[in-house]
């Protein structure tokens, strides 16, 4: 039985333009189980540039239009909006951040011969085979995670525990971290979350001799209660705790009572200094979002960048707009963005966007630090 379509979000993109609008399906994550400060960051981004293609003139004089879906973090939700986007007549598909959300929509997406620009997801295994209509401006997660992995080596880590839940995305993550330690020297214990409650994480963390725990879990729990509990064990006082997959990156964790969200490590995919396009975004984005944006805004404001150039050069015409990923040369916030085909990844590419792994600043929490660059 299929799932049933996932109830819409207001449409966004009017402007100085005529005509019938040119459609893009946006899926975003904005309710529970999903991330949903990621999924308001995503959409802000989104909206802010459809809004200024639209006061440039829109896609040949003709309106850009989103038409938002709520993915909830729910795999068969997705699909479903992808089945209904697809029937509305949508040029494209953008968005979702959640991996295992974002690999249900892009195995739809190809099936139907639908354009698909994932913003945030970074699982590699986007879709089972080659495809030609799906392109990614996330790293993946072997690119970023390994950067991750350096950082821990260089930073005097050898021993390192992943408190880790079940899902195709952490296990990913884990294989992905042990397979890069082990000929560096470095060893990986996995904790499984699916047997440990959050308090007998640091009963099982002690005898270990680990000094840098990972929270491959969810946000807000039970990451938040894993972290409390090891701030508040003796046994563990010397342990780093980090986060790979961007717990961290949203306000709320500045907000941890005692400091807690203060001086966990995690990936960040933004350059040292954003260049002009970048501050500009940056300033339109925080007066948007009434805080920081994160690093995902910018990727939804860079992917309806992207789809505006390939829907330019096509005129809004969802038959040809699969080909020309790989003739993409466009200005991004962060950089200057083209895709390609890595190897063992299986959709077009951006190779690669900056990443940082970057921590809060115990003494002023809402103050990222950057740490390591790759």
């Amino acid at each position: 039985m299929s799932a049933p379509s996932a109830p819409s979000a207001p449409s966004s993109g009017a402007g100085r333009t005529d005509g019938p609008s040119v459609r893009i399906g946006a899926l975003v994550p904005l309710t529970p189980p999903g991330w949903v400060e990621a999924g308001r960051h995503l959409l802000a981004g989104l909206e802010l540039a459809v809004r200024e293609v639209n006061d440039a003139g829109g896609i040949a004089g003709r309106p850009l239009e989103l038409v938002v879906r709520d993915t909830a973090a729910d795999p068969r939700r997705a699909a479903a909006a992808v089945d209904e986007l697809a029937s509305l007549g949508v040029a494209a598909l953008a968005g979702e951040y959640h991996s295992v959300v974002a690999r249900a929509a892009a195995a739809r997406a190809d099936a139907l011969g639908l354009p698909f620009l994932c913003s945030s997801a970074v699982l590699d295994a986007l879709t089972e085979q080659p495809t030609r209509w799906v392109a990614r401006l996330a790293p993946a997660q072997s690119h970023g995670w390994r950067i991750y992995a350096d950082f821990l080596l260089g930073t005097g880590h050898s021993r390192i525990a992943v408190a880790a839940a079940p899902s195709a995305y952490w296990a990913s993550g884990a294989r992905i971290l042990r397979d890069h330690l082990a000929p560096r020297g470095g060893t990986l214990v996995e904790l499984d979350m699916s047997t440990l409650a959050p308090t007998a994480v640091c009963d099982a963390l002690a005898g270990q001799r680990a000094t840098a725990l990972l929270l491959l879990v969810g946000h807000p729990e039970p990451a938040v209660s894993i972290v409390r509990s090891v701030r508040r064990d003796q046994r563990l006082a010397g342990i780093t705790i980090g986060a790979p997959a961007g717990q961290p990156e949203f306000a709320p964790w500045a907000t941890l009572p005692g400091g807690d969200g203060a001086a966990v490590p995690f990936l960040r995919y933004l350059p040292r200094r954003l260049g002009p396009l970048g501050a500009r975004v940056g300033a339109a984005l925080r007066e948007r979002l009434g805080e920081a944006p994160s690093f995902v805004a910018f990727e939804g404001y860079d992917t309806v960048v992207v789809l505006t150039d390939v829907l330019r050069s096509h005129g809004g015409d969802r038959a040809g707009t699969a080909e020309p990923w790989s003739s993409v040369a466009v200005e991004g916030t962060r950089g200057r963005i083209r895709f390609s085909r890595p190897p063992g990844i299986s959709v077009w590419q951006w190779a690669w966007p900056p990443v940082q792994v970057v921590d809060r600043d115990p003494a002023e929490p809402d103050r990222l630090r950057i740490l390591h660059t790759g």
